[in-house]
């Protein structure tokens, strides 16, 4: 997170606490053979991983979607 800007980390702060409300939003993508979801903010790709039994969503990477 230390090389992401401030607008970009912003952005990823509000996309973050939105998936606390509906952690599958219109446009996440489910990533196949593994249980992850994807959100782009802007030029960058959230991944992370929903728990609906515990209610928990875990963010496993943030990087630029070139290369996440």
């Amino acid at each position: 997170l230390e090389r992401l800007n401030d607008q970009v980390l912003r952005r990823a702060d509000e996309a973050i606490l939105k998936l606390a409300e509906n952690p599958r939003p219109h446009g996440a993508k489910k990533l196949s053979g593994v249980p992850l979801y994807r959100i782009r903010v802007g030029s960058f790709r959230i991944v992370y991983e929903v728990n609906d039994a515990q209610h928990l969503v875990t963010v496993v990477t943030i990087g630029h979607r070139r290369e996440v």
